[in-house]
């Protein structure tokens, strides 16, 4: 069999001599000794695998097999993409792709679920924040990285994935056929009064108009009269950043540090302040937690204990807090890397740790799922237009019976002691002043 010349190999690896050379400069003498040393380990595998292997492989899958495993050796968050799957990444997909509505991460090197998205596809189906994905269409996901998860799992609207999940709590294998739907989430439910003056808004994840819309929320309860406000971050996977610093921003006057990022690299040392102008700076709260609520979530949460404007309670939570930069090759693929990791204003680390609540109040599986069934059974019965038929809903309200929040009525019981003791026993609300008449 023809032996192939060495040349192809090494043109192959200009890409990686050239990235190098601006990491060496970047990084000093020392990382420059280590990094060619490293190299020429490189180029020499790829040329004797090119030479000696029993059949010719492309020089371009030696190097890209290469990056993956690298990148593999880092953390799960860090990934290589060809040129296929990056440009799916940077493609505007509304329209064209459906989803599960879940967000999946790697965590313990099982493919896991950080929170199923209320009212999508997943969430409906019974999916559970932890659950282990072991298989997707029947093929093991034991190799599979979070990239190729979210491609396989993502798919024309209608479609059905078919998955299988371990639920740690149980220990029980379950499978799942879930139909993708194009992903439409309303961040902001359920804004109202619920007792004695105290507000509550559940935020379901971190969008591009959820600050707009907690804002509007926010106002109408004030004007009814709120005195202080239960924040329901519980099974929030996060979503923007920027988003989740205005929602922390509206409680935190000054110019205070809402949370930092810090990696080797000067420009990903990033500080995020408050603006100085706190809608509701002195606003009694109580923030809910628990294991589904990530990223975001608990940037707020950490910014807001840190600064004492709220008790956490609830249950840690997920712990998701790393920073993922993409870096372009030249050919047209990327290096996704994990580049710094996210912190809350105290320096508490937020990866694998998470927010650990002021109060810990545990919810069992089986009392979170009739909580989560019967809020949506009782919203879709005073949601639904005049006339529906709404029996077999009002049946399955029945049949669950109580379903009660423990966290919840903590919460509101802690506020209610709070708010009671902030307003002197047997005080009255001064009266509204009197108008001033109109200069006539």
């Amino acid at each position: 069999m023809r032996r192939r010349s060495p040349f192809p190999v090494a043109a192959s690896c200009l890409a990686a001599c050239c990235l190098v050379t601006a990491l060496c400069a970047a990084l000093g003498r020392a990382a420059d000794r280590q990094l060619r040393s490293g190299l020429d380990i490189f180029v020499s595998g790829m040329d004797i695998v090119s030479r000696h292997y029993y059949r010719e492989v492309e020089d371009r899958d030696l190097a890209y097999g290469a990056l993956k495993g690298m990148c593999s050796a880092l953390d799960p968050h860090s990934q290589f993409m060809d040129e296929e799957i990056y440009r799916e990444m940077k493609v505007e997909t509304e329209g064209a792709f459906g989803g599960l509505g879940i967000e999946i991460t790697i965590r313990d090197k099982f493919l896991t679920v950080v929170a199923p998205i209320e009212d999508t596809p997943a969430f409906k189906a019974g999916l559970r924040a932890g659950d282990r994905i072991v298989e997707i269409e029947g093929v093991s996901t034991k190799d599979l990285s979070l990239v190729e998860a979210v491609r396989t799992l993502r798919g024309t609207p209608g479609t059905v994935a078919r998955i299988t999940v371990m639920r740690p709590s149980t220990g029980a294998m379950l499978p799942f056929a879930i139909t993708r739907a194009n992903i439409q989430i309303q961040s902001v439910k359920d804004a109202g009064l619920v007792r004695s003056r105290i507000g509550y808004i559940r935020l379901t994840q971190f969008q591009e108009h959820t600050g707009s819309d907690f804002d509007k929320a926010l106002r109408a309860l004030a004007a009814e009269g709120m005195e202080g406000l239960i924040l329901d971050l519980r099974n929030n996977p996060g979503g923007l950043l920027q988003v989740a610093i205005e929602i922390a921003d509206k409680f935190i006057g000054g110019e205070r540090l809402l949370v930092y990022t810090k990696g080797r690299i000067r420009t990903q040392n990033i500080e995020f302040k408050s603006h100085g102008k706190a809608a509701f700076p002195d606003l009694p709260m109580v923030i809910l937690v628990n294991k589904g609520s990530a990223s975001g979530s608990e940037i707020v949460a950490g910014a807001l204990q840190d600064w004492g404007r709220g008790i956490i309670l609830g249950e840690p939570t997920f712990g998701k807090g790393s920073v993922q930069s993409v870096l372009p090759l030249p050919d047209g693929s990327a290096l996704r890397l994990t580049t710094a990791h996210y912190f809350t204003p105290k320096g508490r680390v937020i990866q694998k740790v998470g927010v650990q609540p002021d109060i810990r109040v545990e919810m069992t599986d089986e009392q979170e799922i009739k909580v989560l069934m019967r809020r949506r059974l009782e919203r879709m019965i005073k949601e639904s237009p005049e006339g529906t038929d709404l029996a077999t809903e009002k049946a399955e309200l029945k049949k669950l019976g109580e379903a009660a929040d423990v966290q919840l009525e903590r919460a509101l019981d802690l506020l209610q002691g709070i708010l009671a003791v902030r307003k002197p026993l047997g005080a009255t609300p001064a009266p509204a002043p009197a108008k001033t008449p109109a200069a006539g």
